[in-house]
């Protein structure tokens, strides 16, 4: 029995010397990379400076205490996150049992039987001649074994999935979190887009007021018409109306921010104004190689691609034969009395095997192709992701420096305006102007003032997708 066993040993560890790697992993591939993003800033003395806004902690990108608080409930609470966390805690347990794919299965087996053959059988007369006894008893305690050689590399495949595959669920997360950082940031700077909106539509609709008032006064002079009066008022019902709807996006917009970080629909907390939000005037976007080890889809497409290299080494072993090892052994007795008496009970039993596929054979290396083109397909969708985010962070940038220069125009826009009532209702009053030139730089106000409050939501906007898009908001 031993010298079988040290034979079968040998040959196990020559086969495993001798066997070479049936396939062969591709490489993440290089994606097309420009030196530097389109229309980001950059300092010819400092081209080979890497740092970048993603590289900064959430709260350290968002000052505000009020929305640090938002985005710590939101990443604790948020049930994405919550099922993302449960997602990495089954993987984990997944990886860990893939350990022991490389020790033998082992089965223990107790088994006690009584049979009684007929009297006029094999078995009946042999018992009734050599054991004298009617019926034969077996009692059996064994342990067997039986282990598959990773000789092709298919159980090394499976475990560097598994590992792959772990590591998702962790970027899968991360991508998450990111997503959801920004989302809850650009929800609480619309909020006070909506608060800023509603502060300029109740300051017209008192200066609508005031103008109205004075436009009695002239109809009771009868310097104006009714007509005038009419239109007055029309211009402040049209600021009234805003009143209503603002406050209901108010509402819904706090109810979204409410449930994203996990809690009942509420009113959300600001310490802040639109226009108290500060940013860094220039914002660093780094050099593109880094987004490949920020951005945690990017690499969840690289966990792909080894998940891929993996499948095609699984479904290439299957083609190949499987050596097997079998080995059995324990303690066996035709009477219970005699169970447990060893030596003399002691059995032992190996056996090793060589299984190879034959009518399979199309079906597997049909399984094989397949895994080859999805790998191709993972090849492919990597640079994909790579491509769009080299697009989005080039979007961000842009974003970010046109927005300075419609906020500075909106801005001389506003002020234009404003001189313009003040210069209408003194027009007005001594007679040279009419009233519609007074209602329409009303109006004119109304609509450059809530304008210019959007761009500077726009801007925060774009900081926040810069920030996401390089990778930032999951450190």
């Amino acid at each position: 029995m031993k010298k079988y066993l040290n034979r079968i040993a040998f040959l196990v560890l020559l086969t495993a010397l001798a066997a070479c790697k049936i396939s062969k992993n591709i490489e993440t591939p290089n994606a097309a990379l420009p030196e530097n993003f389109r229309n980001a800033a950059v300092d010819s003395t400092a081209k080979n400076d890497t740092a970048s806004v993603a590289d900064l902690p959430i709260n350290s990108f968002f000052t505000d205490a009020s929305l640090q608080k938002l985005l710590a409930s939101a990443i604790s609470k948020n049930y994405d996150m919550q099922i993302a966390l449960k997602n990495i805690e089954a993987s984990q347990l997944l990886f860990k049992q893939t350990k022991w794919a490389y020790f033998p299965d082992a089965k223990l087996q107790i088994s006690a039987g009584s049979n009684r053959p007929s009297d006029n059988s094999l078995n009946g007369l042999s018992a009734s001649s050599f054991l004298k006894t009617t019926h034969i008893e077996d009692f059996t305690t064994s342990v067997g074994l039986s282990w598959e050689a990773d000789i092709w590399g298919k159980i090394r495949n499976k475990n560097g999935r598994a590992l792959a595959e772990y590591l998702q669920t962790i970027e899968a997360k991360n991508a998450i979190q990111t997503n959801l950082v920004a989302t809850v940031s650009q929800g609480f700077y619309n909020l006070l887009m909506l608060d800023s909106q509603l502060a300029i539509a109740e300051k017209n609709l008192a200066l609508n007021d005031s103008t109205l008032t004075i436009f009695g006064f002239q109809y009771t002079a009868g310097q104006v018409t009714s007509l005038a009066i009419q239109q007055a008022e029309a211009q402040k019902l049209a600021a009234a109306k805003l009143i209503p709807e603002l406050e209901q996006n108010i509402t819904i917009q706090e109810n979204a921010l409410s449930i994203l970080v996990g809690e009942l629909p509420g009113r959300t907390e600001r310490s802040l104004k639109l226009d108290e939000v500060k940013f860094p005037e220039t914002l660093s976007a780094g050099v593109p190689t880094a987004i490949l080890n920020r951005r945690p889809d990017i690499r969840r497409s690289e966990l792909a691609l080894d998940i891929a290299n993996a499948n095609v080494g699984i479904a290439k072993a299957n083609m190949y034969p499987a050596l097997t090892i079998t080995a059995s052994g324990g303690i066996n007795s035709f009477k219970a009395s005699n169970w447990f008496n060893i030596p003399a009970s002691l059995f032992g039993a190996a056996a090793g095997g060589i299984t190879q596929p034959l009518f399979q054979r199309n079906q597997l290396k049909t399984q094989y192709e397949v895994s080859k083109i999805d790998r191709e397909r993972t090849v492919i969708e990597f640079r994909q992701s790579v491509l769009y985010a080299v697009g989005e962070v080039s979007d961000a940038l842009v974003k970010i420096e046109k927005l300075k220069e419609q906020q500075r125009i909106a801005a001389l826009r506003v002020k234009t305006l404003e001189q313009a009532i003040s210069n209408s209702n003194m027009l007005f009053q001594s007679g040279m102007a009419n009233y519609l030139e007074v209602i329409t730089a009303q109006s004119n106000v109304l609509q450059s003032e809530l304008e210019l409050v959007a761009i500077k939501r726009a801007q925060l906007s774009a900081n926040v997708d810069l920030y996401r898009s390089l990778g930032g908001g999951w450190k």
